[in-house]
């Protein structure tokens, strides 16, 4: 990975060719249980695969649920690593079916934890980590913040990875779409009330901000303090709702990413395109990965 930031583009650079279909998933997480949400996901993955998807968006810290006493209380039992041997049915799924798999996990890292997006690859294997940048202030005496964001290509498409309160932040989004990003991607934990008004007020705001589309996995039921409100979701790059998930149910929900309403948006909104950035403002570093 490097850590030489790039010239920031104003403008993004190229539409796909090709829809992409994504799925993005809700399901009730096992409290601690890393093999049983394994399992869960995996089941996941070829439901939308069934459907179609060639990837599955996962919600935040999905493998351990939103755990912060269990995982501060043992680490090593409710952090996942690469190669680690509960992700398997996540692997056998993704190979057996040919999907990209987006995973939240809490992840030891060194002696740092970290809260992370894990992608497996269509081949099973695993392809980066995603950590996150922005933590919400009750995380941030148990986890360390990430220091890179991360694209993804798939099929012609860039995807811009976030987790939860990074999308609160106008500016992580943005750093996607000036990588040249095409759809933003957020695993996360949205509680009822307030969360829900948050969720609903910035994800279509970072969608017509950048032009891209924005894609939600919400947590539903109870996980660790949080009484979470679903609603996983996909917004176009206008900002308009596409697709929406139920408050408490176990939903996939799959979306085709058209080229053509991209194109058309940006010309339409030009808001990317008219950006002037301020001479010497540094661009943060990225991971970029291209998948098969």
């Amino acid at each position: 990975m490097s850590t030489t930031p790039a010239p920031a583009p104003t403008q993004p650079a190229g539409h796909p060719e090709r829809p992409l279909r994504i799925a993005t998933v809700q399901t009730q997480a096992v409290a601690g249980d890393i093999s049983a949400n394994a399992e869960q996901a995996a089941a996941l993955i070829r439901e939308a695969a069934g459907a179609g998807a060639r990837l599955v968006l996962f919600t935040e810290k999905f493998l351990s649920g939103y755990e912060p006493e269990l995982i501060r209380a043992d680490p090593l039992k409710y952090t996942v690593q690469n190669g680690d041997p509960r992700l398997a049915p996540i692997a056998e799924a993704c190979r057996e079916t040919g999907t990209v798999a987006v995973v939240g996990a809490a992840v030891q890292d060194g002696a740092d934890l970290r809260i992370s997006a894990l992608v497996l690859g269509s081949d099973g294997g695993f392809v980066t980590r995603y950590d996150k940048q922005y933590l919400f202030k009750s995380e941030r005496d148990l986890y360390r913040p990430g220091t890179a964001g991360c694209t993804l290509e798939l099929d012609g498409w860039r995807l811009g990875l976030g987790i939860c309160y990074d999308s609160g932040f106008p500016e992580h989004a943005r750093a996607a779409a000036l990588d040249g990003c095409h759809a933003y991607l957020v695993g996360a934990l949205f509680s009822r009330g307030h969360g829900h008004h948050e969720s609903r007020t910035w994800f279509p705001a970072r969608a017509l901000d950048n032009t891209l589309y924005t894609v939600l996995a919400n947590h539903i039921g109870r996980t660790g303090p949080w009484h979470t409100c679903g609603g996983s979701a996909v917004w176009g790059p206008d900002g308009r709702l596409i697709a929406e998930a139920s408050e408490d149910r176990r939903e996939v929900v799959v979306v085709d990413l058209d080229p053509a309403v991209l194109r058309t948006t940006r010309e339409n909104e030009t808001l990317l395109a008219d950006l002037a950035l301020a001479a010497g403002q540094p661009a943060a570093p990225r991971t970029h990965v291209t998948l098969a």
